[in-house]
């Protein structure tokens, strides 16, 4: 997926890609581990402690990994909108390490109309201020990964590469102003915290990591607003169990909405993410107008596509 944002007249347009698919159902799971660790205290469900609760998610994830901390975790993302009155998802899976904020994802595109696979699964390697993708397509041989800048995304890969980056989708959460706890619900035998509000873009950029404050900053310079509603659920140890943004752009003068899932569970898992050499890195013409989980592309505008040198 590809969200391409232009700034012109001094306001902000952004232009959508989408390949028109066959509906594909989003039944991301995950298995949780409970105990250990205090329970959250009670002023977190409402007012000013619900705010510190949902603010202090990404620095919870980022913790040594004992107590209530945890680390590193395995992913489920799933990132859905709807083209063409037909609902589509890009999926994702994988493992990521909050302390250094790189992971591993293995991301599925939606089949195409004959109900045969596009494109086969790319792999994803996410690093402070990239994103490595294999099996790019777009004229990329199978063999080369291709390197994004994410800081020089419009959208600071919040969207582009069909997942967002776990320690991105968390530190989202420390723009956040106002908070309303929803209740306690069950996620996978796990009790959680359900908490809805909005985040800005903008805010949560300036209270970010050093690692995370670049792509966030690009992202809100190029979104038409920088208001995204959320849904975070926390656990009785206050770490980030699921997360859901609904990122809302301009294309062709209608509103879209991009709905991006993250699911973390296995708390402590080993995460391994060598980069690649510069040698395999592809440095050639990538197709213009083809790019994954899209179509030929939409509307207009000169930025170049993602990937592209």
């Amino acid at each position: 997926m590809v969200v391409q944002q232009h700034r012109s007249g001094g306001g902000a347009r952004a232009v959508c890609a989408l390949a028109v698919v066959g509906v594909m159902m989003a039944a991301a799971g995950c298995a949780g581990d409970g105990g250990g660790g205090d329970r959250a205290a009670a002023d977190d469900r409402s007012g000013t402690g619900a705010v510190a609760a949902v603010r202090r998610a990404a620095a919870v994830l980022v913790g040594p990994g004992s107590g209530s901390a945890a680390g590193s975790a395995e992913v489920v993302t799933s990132m859905e909108t709807a083209a063409g009155g037909t609902r589509v998802t890009i999926r994702g899976k994988g493992t990521y390490d909050f302390r250094t904020q790189s992971g591993r994802l293995k991301v599925v595109l939606p089949q195409d109309p004959a109900g045969e696979d596009e494109h086969r699964p790319i792999t994803e390697l996410l690093a402070p201020g990239a994103l490595y993708m294999m099996n790019r397509g777009a004229g990329v041989p199978a063999d080369k990964w291709v390197r994004i800048d994410t800081t020089a995304l419009a959208d600071g890969n919040l969207v582009t590469g069909g997942v967002t980056d776990p320690m991105a989708a968390a530190e989202l959460l420390g723009g956040v102003s106002a908070v309303t706890y929803v209740g306690e619900t069950d996620l996978a035998g796990v009790t959680v915290r359900h908490y809805r509000g909005t985040t800005d873009i903008g805010r949560a950029a300036r209270r970010a990591s050093a690692a995370s404050r670049g792509a966030l900053t690009a992202a809100a310079n190029g979104f038409r607003t920088d208001t995204v509603p959320f849904d975070a659920y926390l656990d009785e140890q206050g770490r980030l169990r699921k997360v859901r943004h609904r990122f809302s752009f301009v294309n062709e003068g209608q509103t879209r909405e991009v709905v991006s899932t993250t699911l973390l569970y296995g708390f402590g898992v080993a995460v391994s993410v060598p980069l690649p050499d510069a040698r395999d890195i592809y440095t050639g013409k990538i197709e213009q107008g083809r790019a994954p989980g899209t179509s030929d592309r939409t509307g207009t505008g000169t930025r170049p596509e993602p990937g592209r040198p």
